[in-house]
């Protein structure tokens, strides 16, 4: 049977802060390390970028559509304003009529007086239905305008104020609230009038009558237009004016509104289909590399023969499994010198140390020696019996590391073993003034009796030896972490426990918590290795629960197995 070393207790050591820690070590499975917290996964950020891309790029195909649409659809509305109805309305014979009048109310021609125009001013809403029209007629003619427009600032301003008099006077409208006319501001009214051959573009709100104000494209300009016919050579009267002709955005604001929930909703449909594709697309690029990884994490210590597969796709996949494949391979040849030197260092160094003992045991035995020879060979013959210990252990986990350790599979009732243990245990104990307790219950396993009874010996030896004063040997039904059927072994004393830096290296071999008291006490670091390589070989996992101040609980979970091979022996 294997020493126990106390070095690796966890409740070797008795200083702390009072916390409790927990120590899980896996078995034979690999478990993956995932980072904590919110990470994205590699195929989570491939979808994002692809989602994100994709939406840029539809909404910049949006923001393009709607507004090429809107400005295409306003320059036709402008330039029908300018080149059509503009011009159609200047060609027409209009009649300044009665001050303050309406177009909408038609007067027909009267084609018997000569001062009759051809047309009305009512026509022009028959004409033009969906136009809003307005014509403000002015008394002076073009150049005596102009003319005022060039003097000083009180005539161009008298000249505006009388141009606004006179277009009240004489205004006209047709789609237009008569109440809610167009006006123009100064500084807009004076370049009209200093510029009779340019228009202005407006975009503005226009009321019809009974209704709302609307945004109206307008286009207004300072022109001739026809009034009448002089009496006797029939030739055309003239007279200028100020023609405002315009039409509603409305509709154009309503089919582009249309427009705008289209592609939102074209969008939307884009995005999240965009999105699925791109997640389909980046698992079935990223499947290999699963492949890679799910064979990586299979691999451990005992499993350095196998490989991870290598995809035939001809990219950094293939290069990586390729590169992993020649490291693993490099590992085995480095594990298995390695091993198979411990092996045969072993074995070498057990015969020699053996005479070694066995001679001071002969001298110790056989001869009379002074008081001196006699502690000399008493140290010889201790130091060469630990060495052996060692070396038995270095054996032992060479045999593991190789995957050799021979486990003679048989049904095992773990509280009866619990009580044979304590049994065995119980002068140590009592020498110690340690008290040894079982509880639990018997569920049977399948396992290796002579390998437990080792696992479990060597945490109670532990435990005495770091100076607990009560041990409890515990046996319970546990499904364990993926819900399979086993047994936990529980060694639980009220040691001194153990600090939090100690933890992730109590497994490790050669390692010691408090190196002096090991090796007074006889350890060499190699007791929990050792029991975690048995524990290994059971398919099992060990972990320990430690409270600095209060003691420390190792637990063991073994699987129950298949009880059908109880007589099969299982490597």
């Amino acid at each position: 049977m294997t020493k126990a070393e106390p070095g690796l207790h966890p409740a070797a050591l008795d200083s702390g802060h009072g916390r409790s820690f927990r120590l899980l070590r896996p078995s034979t499975h690999t478990t993956s390390v995932r980072p904590q917290g919110l990470h994205m996964t590699l195929r989570g950020r491939l979808t994002l970028f692809y989602t994100v891309l994709l939406a840029a790029l539809l909404l910049l195909l949006a923001v393009l559509v709607l507004s090429l649409m809107q400005n295409r659809l306003i320059a036709s509305i402008k330039d029908d304003l300018q080149r059509s109805a503009f011009v159609q309305i200047t060609r027409q014979a209009l009649t300044p009529g009665t001050p303050g009048g309406n177009l909408d109310a038609f007067t027909p021609p009267d084609r018997s007086n000569p001062y009759q125009p051809d047309a009305t001013l009512s026509t022009l809403r028959q004409s033009f239905p969906n136009y809003r029209i307005q014509i403000e007629f002015l008394i002076p003619s073009l150049e005596a305008i102009q003319t005022s427009m060039q003097g000083t600032q009180e005539q161009r301003l008298s000249e505006l104020n009388f141009v606004r008099l006179m277009g009240k006077q004489t205004r006209r409208t047709a789609g237009i609230d008569k109440d809610a006319p167009i006006e123009l501001s100064n500084v807009q009214l004076s370049n009209l009038l200093q510029n009779p051959g340019t228009g202005l573009e407006l975009e503005l709100p226009t009321q019809a009558t009974f209704d709302d104000p609307v945004p109206t494209q307008v286009y207004v300009q300072l022109a001739e237009v026809q009034t009448g016919y002089a009496f006797g050579d029939n030739s055309a009267l003239t007279q200028p004016a100020l023609i405002y002709v315009g039409r509603s955005l409305q509709p154009t604001y309503d089919t582009l509104e249309r427009l705008r929930s289209l592609m939102l909703v074209l969008f939307v449909a884009g995005l999240l289909m965009s999105s699925v594709g791109a997640y389909w697309l980046s698992g079935q690029a990223l499947s290999p590399l699963r492949q890679v990884q799910k064979a990586a994490e299979q691999i451990g210590g005992a499993t350095l023969n196998a490989r991870v597969p290598e995809p035939n796709t001809h990219d950094e996949v293939q290069a990586l499994a390729l590169a992993l494949n020649r490291m693993l391979e490099r590992l085995e040849d480095s594990f298995e010198a390695q091993r198979r030197f411990t092996s045969d260092a072993s074995h070498e160094l057990r015969t020699p140390v053996t005479a070694i003992s066995g001679h001071a045991s002969y001298l110790l035995r056989r001869t009379n020696p002074s008081e001196g020879q006699r502690e000399s060979l008493s140290i010889i013959r201790n130091e060469s019996e630990r060495l052996s210990g060692l070396i038995g252990s270095l054996l032992q986990l060479a045999r593991s590391d190789g995957g050799v350790m021979q486990l003679r599979r048989q049904p095992v009732l773990p509280k009866s073993l619990l009580s044979d243990i304590a049994r065995e245990l119980q002068p140590v104990s009592q020498a110690q003034n340690a008290t040894l307790r079982i509880s639990g219950s018997d569920e049977v396993l399948l396992g290796d009796p002579d390998r437990i009874k080792q696992i479990i010996i060597n945490l109670v030896s532990n435990a005495l030896k770091a100076g607990a004063s009560q041990v409890e040997l515990m046996s319970r039904a546990d499904s364990g972490d993926k819900g399979q059927d086993g047994v936990r072994l529980s060694v639980k004393d009220n040691g001194p426990g153990i600090a939090h830096e100690h933890l992730d290296r109590l497994f490790d071999r050669f390692y010691r918590v408090e190196e002096s008291r090991s090796r007074d006490q006889g350890g060499a670091g190699l007791g929990l290795a050792i029991v975690r390589s048995i524990v290994d070989a059971h398919q099992g996992h060990i972990w320990v629960e430690s409270e600095v101040g209060r003691g420390t609980t190792v637990h063991v979970w073994l699987p129950r197995g298949d009880l059908s091979l109880a007589d099969e022996d299982v490597a």
